[in-house]
């Protein structure tokens, strides 16, 4: 269908192309104009209504769109448009012309005899004369003085009595009675009997995306390495880790661990500020036309930036994790990387929760940042012990994701972890730093029962991320509801 419409416009040799936009330049404004008729075609609608399709075209290219749309229109659809100051080459391509001045028909009929009822007015259109320009400026009240707009004002009125008057309006008004004293309307069909599944269409979305963004490479290879450019900074202040707690072994876990539970979910929020918006004000228009569900843009953008999200945290946990020197097991590398992962897609899908119900990108930014802010200091325990804080703040604390991820990833650095304390002669009772001989007295002494709660931290994080996605589903299906009322 998409291949017949783009033949049916002569739009199949820019089928490829970038449409464009204002950063980088595509096809030009007559095959924009074009492809905007295409995407109305596609509904195979009767009726097609058109608001100045040739503003802004050269004349060459003005003809041909309302060439094309007297071709769709003699191949059984209605097209109405507004036009602004067409061409006299385009007068005969009409089949009915009105003409409306202060909100009152001063005409309505075929080109013919539009010629026919002003020249029995005793206005004839000059011989060299554009008589799109010469009749619009005959109907039209001019305002410059009070002399010309009561003048022209008075030459409308008698226009408009002649028309109401004349045959021609008697044959309109006998024509809008018979199709009302009609019992069985013609159908108008905006949308195909075989529409394609659901599935399909996410399927199509999620190539269309995945092919529009890949052609900003600049913009690829920042969302690829933005984890791993925090990462180089981390990495360079920490440096080493090292197991002594003189020289800060507890502190410097403690910062990590803080980086890597509140830096991802932000990177995550920003990809999504920046590139879903764009997404959604397409999907507004289209999902109006009936091409698809708004939630179906949304759900290819999940799946679209998943492998992006994964490839990303793989590299800046491969590059922190092995180089600032956490506990060296395979097994909890890849705890630290999925936990990682979690939080970073959990700051994107919280952010097109709020994108499905908050216009301004801005506001959702501001709020996400706040959102991640107030978990981490709630939920973490790392600036405040959750059992010393006050109650109302250890319940909500529960629902936040970085309680459980700051969890996993406490208990995955420091169980089985033995702590020096300076010189091997000095006493751990002389030094004030050294009150832990082993991780897990830091694990029970800040975070008592993680440890036999690992699992579960885990899972219910993970938890975090079908919740989300079906939040932000829902709150496209709400968004759609109340844009369609």
């Amino acid at each position: 269908q998409v291949d017949a419409v783009m033949a049916e416009l002569s739009l199949s040799h820019i089928a490829y192309k970038i449409i464009g936009s204002r950063t980088f330049a595509g096809i030009s404004w007559g095959e924009r104009r074009r492809v905007s008729i295409a995407a109305q075609l596609l509904q195979d609608p009767k009726v097609m209504l058109l608001d100045e399709p040739t503003t802004g075209l050269d004349c060459l290219t003005a003809n041909q769109i309302v060439s094309l749309l007297s071709e769709l229109a003699h191949k059984g659809r209605i097209v109405i448009i507004t036009i602004h100051q067409p061409r006299s080459e385009l007068f005969r391509l009409f089949d009915k012309i009105a003409l409306m001045t202060f909100g009152e028909m001063v005409f309505c009929g075929n080109p013919m005899e539009m010629i026919t009822f002003f020249s029995d007015c005793s206005y004839s259109c000059p011989e060299q004369s554009n008589p799109f320009d010469f009749y619009v400026d005959l109907t039209s009240v001019d305002t410059r003085s009070k002399e010309r707009e009561l003048e022209t004002y008075s030459r409308v009125q008698v226009i408009l009595s002649a028309y109401k008057n004349s045959e021609i309006f008697s044959k309109v008004l006998a024509s809008i009675e018979k199709t009302k004293c009609m019992k069985d309307l013609p159908p108008i069909p905006f949308k195909n009997r075989d529409s394609p599944s659901a599935f399909y269409k996410s399927w199509i979305l999620l190539r269309r995306t995945t092919r529009n963004f890949s052609r900003d490479k600049i913009g690829i290879i920042m969302r690829l390495l933005q984890n791993l450019l925090f990462g180089l900074f981390v990495a360079f202040f920490l440096l080493r880790l090292k197991n002594d707690l003189v020289k800060g072994a507890v502190q410097d876990r403690v910062g990590l661990v803080y980086q890597c539970v509140s830096a991802p979910p932000y990177t995550g929020m920003l990809n999504a500020v920046a590139l879903f918006p764009p997404l959604r004000a397409i999907s507004d228009q289209e999902s109006k036309d009936g091409l698809y569900k708004k939630w179906q843009m949304l759900l290819a953008y999940i799946v679209h930036f998943l492998p992006f999200s994964v490839i990303s945290v793989a590299i800046f946990s491969t590059f922190i994790y092995w180089t600032a020197g956490l506990h060296p097991d395979a097994s909890r590398f890849g705890v630290f990387f999925a936990v990682v992962l979690a939080s970073h897609i959990i700051g994107e899908l919280l952010t097109l929760v709020i994108l499905g119900v908050v216009q301004n990108p801005n506001i959702v930014q501001s709020g996400v940042v706040l959102l991640n802010s107030a978990g981490v200091i709630v939920g973490t325990g790392l600036v405040r012990t959750i059992e010393e804080m006050p109650t109302p703040f250890k319940i909500l604390s529960y629902l936040t994701f970085q309680k459980y991820s700051s969890e996993v990833l406490v208990v995955n650095e420091f169980h089985g972890l033995n702590f020096t304390c300076g010189e091997a002669n000095s006493s751990t009772t002389i030094n004030a730093a050294c009150i832990f001989t082993h991780g897990i007295q830091f694990i029970e002494k800040n975070f008592p029962g993680a440890l036999s709660r690992f699992t579960i931290d885990f899972l219910i994080l993970y938890a975090f991320l079908p919740g989300l996605a079906i939040v932000a589903i829902l709150s496209f299906k709400i968004r759609e509801r109340i844009i369609g009322r």
